[in-house]
């Protein structure tokens, strides 16, 4: 682990009880170990640096103010929760974050009790967090306080509106904490709009309004139902006294803030002043992104997830071989742009992962045909499919695992009316360090059974710019492609771009003894377990299918024909994909071979490694030889 100047008072902290035992005063002391802690660690163990650094003061004002784990902290995304591990009871582990068999890189309830819910996809925390604050009323549990911390980019998300308009219908006392790092809400300044917070936020200011409310309501000039219109009036007050508006306005959601996130003290304040308040209500906080750390305050896309880096000078440690084969997000970037320039039709479009999904080459080359639709999955399918509609021919690549948030638009506003879009699923298979929330192992089994779609694979990168292509020019219908992150096999993949009939799979080798069924990037892991047995006796066949559907029922024919031995390997789930589509095809027409199924089992896959991972799974090119000598 990286030598770490963390201070005295973090090493007395192993839970937050500890934290509340100390006076006030040495609050900005904890928050600058704790900071310099973060960067320490990271420095050697790659993680997600620049939010956890953001919201380190947040952190310790909540562990200070709320009686965790009792009262429940609902941390949205969880990037920005690293802090909130290593102050419960995880920061002797903390350097294992990421790591197989380590500590996760999101909160996770089966790793912590003070890790309240799941957290991995952006903008569930809200809604989590209400049905938290209505179940404690409902059990009587009055002095139970439920907090959730969102990030302004995840407010971009459906379901964080969702949550905010079912919390202003329903009783409840939730508190929302917006971390606002400038992504998404406009700068609020000015030493009024500070004045405001300071008095609305007080004690005083509250019992006064309270005592105003309960003697109004005794002389029966308002009621309960009337209390929303009390909250509109006053946010609407607030707004006109300060010349600002915001969303929160149209919500029975009492509104505080913006409030200088950095500043623990205050935030400790605030926090106590509104915590026993009754009704929902929502604390906007003003971060930076990365604070404390130069760099990562400079350039917070960079410095995100940088990997390793010195933490002395800022320098990123980028090791990079000569002529090592391209990432395919790359090849799919520099594909998209040479589509673009052979057809004004074509769009690209992402939900805010232009730079993760290399869609930045199109922003650059064609800005007008390039969208970022922010944290709204579902809405970029359907904004897609709106520009199918009129004749553009969108390519929508949205990661796989966060595609399953748009899995109706699929059906309904896409496949139903068969529209020409292309679909690129990024991310896919087993991902490596972001883990179960993140691996992308589902898709195969949730597209198969949808009618109207084509779902493919590529091998490699030069079949990922042929399967682009396929589905611009040579489908009229949404046509799928799903590739893995990272690295490919090809150093030369810019060829002459050429169609791959759609249905149609190949034979990459013959052999007498055994049939090897492959789709996607995997298969090249068998290639290397062929290459292993190659002197032991076996005759293995291998096919790539590049399909699943329409899957290639003549090659299917084929082996079934011939072999008795049949092995498929998919990187993803073994049911309801390839594997399970063999199996059904082989039935269907009476062929009775021994099918051995390769693939993600039946389980949520930790985090690791991609190496790592594939051996767990019996994905590796060992695993696949040893099967191999199995089924001989």
């Amino acid at each position: 682990m990286a030598e770490s100047k963390v201070g005295h008072l973090l090493d007395s902290i192993q839970i937050p009880a500890d934290l509340r035992h100390l006076s006030q005063d040495k609050l900005e002391q904890v928050c600058a170990d704790l900071r310099q802690y973060i960067i320490d660690v990271l420095s050697e163990n790659p993680g997600h640096l620049g939010a956890s650094l953001g919201t380190v003061e947040l952190t310790v004002a909540l562990h200070y103010v709320f009686n965790t784990p009792y009262d429940r902290i609902v941390w949205d995304v969880g990037h920005q929760a690293y802090g909130h591990k290593i102050l419960t009871g995880r920061k002797d582990i903390f350097h294992t974050l990421r790591k197989f068999k380590g500590i996760s890189g999101f909160p996770n309830p089966s790793e912590s009790e003070y890790d309240a819910f799941i957290a991995g996809h952006a903008s569930n925390s809200i809604s989590a967090a209400m049905g938290m604050s209505v179940a404690s009323a409902l059990r009587k549990e009055a002095d139970r306080h439920v907090i959730a911390v969102i990030g302004d980019g995840a407010m971009t998300g459906g379901l964080a509106f969702e949550g905010l308009n079912n919390a202003s219908a329903n009783p409840n006392n939730l508190l929302i904490i917006l971390n606002d790092n400038d992504m998404a809400i406009d700068h609020s300044v000015g030493g009024l709009s500070q004045y405001l917070v300071d008095i609305t936020t007080s004690q005083a200011y509250n019992k006064m309004r309270y005592d105003v409310y309960r003697g109004l309501k005794k002389i029966k000039l308002i009621n309960n139902d009337r209390r929303e219109n009390i909250l509109r009036f006053n946010n609407s007050l607030k707004a006109l006294l300060t010349q600002q508006h915001n969303l929160f306005e149209g919500f029975s959601i009492r509104y505080f803030g913006p409030v200088d996130g950095h500043d623990v003290n205050y935030l400790v304040k605030v926090l106590n002043d509104i915590k026993d308040m009754q009704g929902p209500k929502l604390l906007h906080i003003k971060t930076k992104k990365g604070k404390g750390f130069k760099p990562a305050e400079e350039s917070a896309t960079e410095w995100h997830a940088p990997g390793k880096f010195n933490k002395e000078t800022g320098q990123r440690i980028i090791v990079r071989k000569l002529d090592e084969p391209q990432l395919y997000q790359d090849v799919f970037g520099h594909t998209l742009v040479e589509l673009a320039e052979k057809d004004e039709r074509i769009v690209g479009i992402t939900p805010a992962m232009p730079t993760g999904c290399s869609m930045t080459y199109m922003m650059k080359a064609f800005p007008e045909r390039a969208f970022d639709v922010g944290i709204a999955e579902g809405h970029s399918v359907t904004f897609s499919a709106g520009l199918a509609k009129e004749g553009m021919i969108p390519f929508c690549n949205v990661y796989s695992s966060f595609m399953q948030r748009a899995y109706d638009m699929i059906i309904h506003d896409v496949a139903l009316q068969k529209l020409h879009m292309v679909i690129c699923l990024d991310r896919a298979g087993l991902v490596g360090e972001d883990g179960a929330t993140h691996h992308g192992v589902f898709d195969l089994a949730y597209l198969r059974p949808i009618p109207n779609l084509v779902i493919a694979s590529p091998l490699n990168e030069l079949d990922l710019r042929n399967l682009m292509y396929t589905g611009y020019a040579a489908f009229d219908g949404p046509f799928v492609i799903r590739y893995p992150r990272g690295k490919g096999e090809m150093k030369d993949w810019r060829n002459e771009m050429r169609v791959l009939p759609v249905g149609k799979g190949k034979k990459l080798r013959d052999g007498d003894d055994i049939a090897v069924l492959s789709i996607g990037p995997i298969g090249n892991e068998v290639i290397k377990a062929i290459e292993m047995v190659k002197d032991e006796g076996l005759s293995v066949a291998h096919y790539d299918m590049i399909y699943l559907k329409p899957i290639d029922e003549d090659l299917l024919h084929e082996i079934g024909k011939k072999y008795n031995h049949i092995i498929t390997v998919e990187n993803g789930v073994i049911k309801g994909g390839l594997g399970s589509a063999v199996l059904e095809f082989m039935a269907d027409n009476g062929y009775t071979p021994h099918v051995k199924r390769i693939g993600v089992p039946d389980t949520f896959i930790e985090h690791g490694s991609i190496p790592e991972l594939y051996r767990l799974c019996g994905m590796d090119a060992e695993s696949i030889a040893k099967q191999l000598r199995i089924e001989n």
